[in-house]
């Protein structure tokens, strides 16, 4: 089971339905993912309990903040971009998320951290 697709696809499933709050199941990947997500305004918040994480959505005007995602990097072929080849996600609109040896971060991040990485998802 794919543990990142599933905490993007409930958040976004979430969105669609116009839903407050989602929960996801616990995972280290999933908070660090949800920080960054939370840090890029793509989320208001999330709280970690014993087995699950609470996801707090977050609307502007009535529409939800965040509108696809796609899963780039999966289980059966995983997707690895050096620091001058990542990705620009809508010219700049939106992000990728990067797993780089620095931990999870944004696209923007990697190339001014000067990393390279699993590229996970865009989000936009």
């Amino acid at each position: 089971m794919d543990k990142v697709a599933d905490l993007l696809i409930r958040i976004k499933n979430g969105y669609m339905a116009s839903r407050k709050e989602v929960t996801v199941s616990y995972s280290n990947l999933g908070k660090a993912i949800l920080a960054l997500l939370q840090q890029e305004g793509y989320i208001e918040s999330y709280e970690a309990l014993e087995r699950e994480i609470k996801v707090v959505l977050k609307y502007e005007n009535r529409l939800p903040v965040l509108t696809d995602v796609k899963r780039v990097s999966k289980p059966g072929r995983r997707v690895y971009k050096g620091s001058r080849v990542l990705p620009w996600v809508y010219d700049g609109l939106g992000i990728a998320i990067v797993s780089t040896p620095k931990g999870v971060m944004s696209d923007k991040q990697a190339r001014k951290e000067g990393v390279g990485g699993e590229v996970m998802a865009y989000i936009w």
